[in-house]
């Protein structure tokens, strides 16, 4: 009989202790130029990390080492062509489970600072704008307002409001890189030094990136600055985490100015990840892309007189491949030619399935051919991503304009959009070779290698030394690099046995003379060179390994 009075008393301690709880709110406070959080004055000192650019398994170390610099907020972008691929298609499991990574944040100690889209810029494909817009071929995006003056926008702003905390969104630590170009590289000393100045204003802090991570798949965008330039696979940003996770000098530097305003976390700062060496993988020729259009473009070519363009065809990222004949002899040579920036944005020409040359969007638009009427002419065209920023910045792919032979357009075109992550998702390619594949011949072509690990996984970074271009193809991502731009990859060490597992090597230009490897390794190269066209030998650059 005293069960009752027992429950009675349970619930009377559970609305006692409810009540007890502060109220939690969070304001901003005028009269002082600050924020409140809980009723107390508050600032914030974040970072930014993109839960799509980090491997899930990774998400928590990442974000311990974020708390344990000293920071209290992590900065996190939604970007909408993540999560609804195809319209009224919305996908929030596994790498993208954004909830989960909310969650972590919280259970580490760390406040969020959520940017949802639908535009987020962010180097992102579109700026997080899904590529399905573009679909509708008259669409004006992001156009209702031009780009303002910042003086003037904030001019107006105080004029409104003179009071309030001061905000620093996006102080950049370093900068990103393209293709091409040089590693981008921001002075430690430099970027601890405009932390202290801000801190000392008592001003509220996103440092953009605090870990950049990595532009899996097709996800890195492109700038335009006078010219097309995309973004490469690497988003190391030079942020004081590395691309791998690792803690740099940055890092410390940024965490000693924390140290001089507000009390750090107990314990040491986690140590770099181990690194392995897995040494040479041979690569072997599976096939060459041109004899695989069945298992790549399964429902057949489209037949249209004129090329049609990536959207047209509702082909949203990766490859193309446009197919015609030569229309008459061309003893002597011809030139094949595109108009100004209607190749979008890298084109690889075959002419009777060897490789010819390569055409780009800013750069070589024409090359000389010779061959018989009816010889097959093939143009393998890739998306290296979609432009990021700026107003109306639809960026269409594919071939924009028709292609001529010496000022003739050329028409009658088999249209075959490739779906190579689909077919390696239905387990492509198979344990036999394709008895059509010609293994001497130059062009595309997917190579497999394989490679045990020695029981764990651990982080390594592939290099393709001699190849002009290489696209990896795995079972649940895809990743670039270009010899001339990047000439390595970090692959984070719980997934390697999974991002590698027959996944084939696509080389679709020039390759190096038999036998073709990779290697794995614990070192990557210096930024410089790396990144610097026509770079090849150098210092590595030791990072902490497995014996």
């Amino acid at each position: 009989m005293r069960l009752p009075a027992l429950v009675l008393l349970l619930a009377a301690a559970l609305l006692r202790t409810e009540a007890a709880l502060p109220a939690r709110s969070f304001q901003i406070d005028f009269e002082r130029d600050c924020f409140r959080k809980d009723g107390a004055p508050f600032r914030y000192v974040s970072g930014s990390v993109h839960y799509a650019r980090v491997p899930r398994p990774a998400w928590r170390d990442r974000l311990l080492r974020l708390y344990m610099a000293g920071l209290n907020a992590v900065q996190v972008y939604v970007p909408w062509n993540y999560h609804e691929p195809q319209p009224g298609v919305y996908d929030f499991t596994g790498e993208r489970d954004v909830e989960a990574f909310l969650d972590l944040a919280a259970e580490l100690g760390l406040l969020v600072i959520l940017r949802p889209g639908p535009y987020i810029c962010a180097e992102w494909e579109m700026g997080g704008l899904p590529a399905w817009l573009l679909w509708k071929a008259d669409i004006i995006l992001r156009s209702s307002d031009p780009d303002s003056n910042v003086t003037e926008a904030f001019g107006a702003q105080r004029h409104i409001e003179p009071r309030g905390p001061l905000v620093n969104s996006e102080y950049y630590v370093g900068w990103l890189d393209y293709w091409g170009g040089p590693h981008a590289s921001t002075s430690a000393t430099l970027v601890a030094q405009g932390l202290t100045d801000m801190l000392q204003l008592g001003a509220n802090v996103n440092m953009y990136m605090f870990h950049g991570g990595t532009n899996f798949a097709y996800w890195s965008g492109a700038d335009f600055k006078g010219q097309y330039k995309p973004v490469t696979t690497s988003y190391d940003y030079d942020a004081p985490l590395s691309e791998a996770g690792d803690p740099t000098e940055k890092l410390f530097a940024i965490r000693t100015v924390i140290s001089k305003f507000q009390p750090l976390p107990v314990g040491p700062m986690p140590p770099p990840t181990p690194k392995y060496a897995y040494g040479w993988v041979t690569l072997h020729k599976y096939a060459d892309l041109l004899d695989v259009l069945d298992v790549l473009s399964p429902s057949g070519p489209i037949q249209s007189e004129f090329p049609l363009i990536f959207e047209a065809v509702k082909q949203a990222h990766g490859f193309m491949l446009y197919r015609t004949q030569l229309p008459h002899d061309i003893l002597a040579s011809a030139m094949l030619s595109a108009p100004p920036h209607s190749i979008c944005d890298r084109g690889y020409v075959m002419l009777q399935k060897e490789y010819q040359g390569t055409l780009e969007r800013d750069g070589q638009t024409e090359l000389h051919v010779k061959g018989k009427a009816g010889d097959t002419l093939d143009v393998l065209l890739e998306n290296m991503g979609r432009i990021s920023f700026g107003a109306n910045f639809s960026d269409f792919k594919g071939l924009l304009g028709n292609l001529s032979l010496d000022s003739r357009p050329l028409s009658k075109w088999l249209i075959y959009p490739l779906a190579i992550d689909a077919a390696i998702q239905q387990g492509w390619p198979h344990a036999a070779l394709p008895k059509s594949s010609c293994r001497g011949r130059a062009g595309p072509a997917f190579y497999t290698g394989t490679f045990e690990t020695p029981g764990i996984a651990w982080d390594t970074f592939v290099k393709f030394p001699g190849w002009s271009k290489v696209s990896l193809c795995r079972v649940r991502r895809g990743m670039r690099v270009e010899s001339m731009a990047q000439s390595y990859f970090h692959l984070p060490g719980p997934a390697v046995d999974k991002w590698l597992q027959s996944g084939p090597v696509l080389a679709p230009s020039r390759t190096s003379a038999n036998p073709l490897c990779a290697w794995l390794d614990t070192v990557c190269w210096l930024p410089q060179q790396h990144h610097g066209a026509g770079a090849r030998g150098g210092t590595p650059q030791p990072l902490p390994a497995l014996p």
